[in-house]
């Protein structure tokens, strides 16, 4: 099995636990990392060597691909990765991965798709999604989404925007328990600086494209948390959820880290 391209983290692991106990040879051992960890599908270049660098597999991007394009590029990447997400999916993809994999998953509000053969262990710490409102529940849903399948305890908080903010006030020991908050808002964008203002942790702030016309499309709010007086805000790009999740994921590994070298 060591001479394919493809080594995800625990086979690395497992190959040099074996190399150490004298199990396995040292070229088998060169010849697993040696190889391009790319599998070359025509239309796309399958990076499988993601997970091993990222601790994540390559996640696809569905917008812009046929469903048959998704569909062989999740059937290739499982078959050495434990879990797969596809986001910005439409009915059409879903269809066809569904067809193909029966126990995926069709997350209709955040238009995404996991695939799960065993899900990751969840890491100690939780990430609080905070939506401002129903409106920005496909971003923020996507965020969520993404930091779940990652390893994460996620914290759905919805619809507690500024127009009521008392609403998220009552949520405020939840909100500051987490260990990175998502932030997610459209219209002005406000929602991020004021959950700054009463916390300790990280804040990534995802500015969506919902509002009126001045709102350009979501570049009023990513002006407004670009320009945010509350302390430890970082922007991603409009509606972009899934990054969001990631990073998020990426602190709360390192939270986890962290803990365990205390004494």
């Amino acid at each position: 099995m060591w001479q394919s391209a493809r080594v995800t983290t625990t086979e690395a692991i497992d190959l040099l636990e074996r190399f150490r106990a004298g199990k396995v040879s040292r070229e088998k051992v060169l010849r697993a990392f040696q190889a391009a960890p790319v599998a070359n599908l025509g239309f796309a270049q399958v990076d499988t060597h993601r997970a091993l660098r990222k601790g994540f597999p390559e996640v696809i991007f569905g917008a812009g691909k046929t469903p048959e394009q998704v569909v062989k590029i999740a059937a290739k990447l499982l078959e050495h990765e434990q879990s797969v997400l596809v986001t910005r999916v439409t009915p059409e993809h879903a269809k066809a991965v569904r067809r193909r994999f029966k126990w995926a998953v069709h997350h209709e509000t955040g238009r995404c798709l996991t695939l799960e053969k065993r899900p990751l262990p969840k890491r100690p710490g939780t990430i609080a999604v905070v939506c401002a409102g129903t409106s920005d529940l496909p971003v923020a849903e996507e965020a969520a989404i993404t930091a779940d399948i990652m390893g994460n305890r996620v914290v759905r908080i919805a619809d507690v925007g500024v127009a009521g903010v008392h609403r998220l006030f009552g949520r405020l020991d939840t909100i500051q328990a987490a260990n990175v908050i998502i932030v997610v808002a459209g219209m002005e964008g406000a929602l991020p600086s004021v959950v700054a203002g009463l916390v300790s942790k990280p804040v990534i702030a995802v500015p969506t494209s919902i509002g009126y016309g001045a709102s350009f499309g979501g570049l009023a709010p990513l002006l407004g948390m670009l320009n945010s007086c509350g302390s430890g805000v970082t922007v991603v790009n409009i509606d972009n959820g899934f990054g969001a999740g990631y990073a998020a994921s990426q602190i709360n590994a390192l939270a986890e880290a962290a803990a365990a070298r205390r004494p």
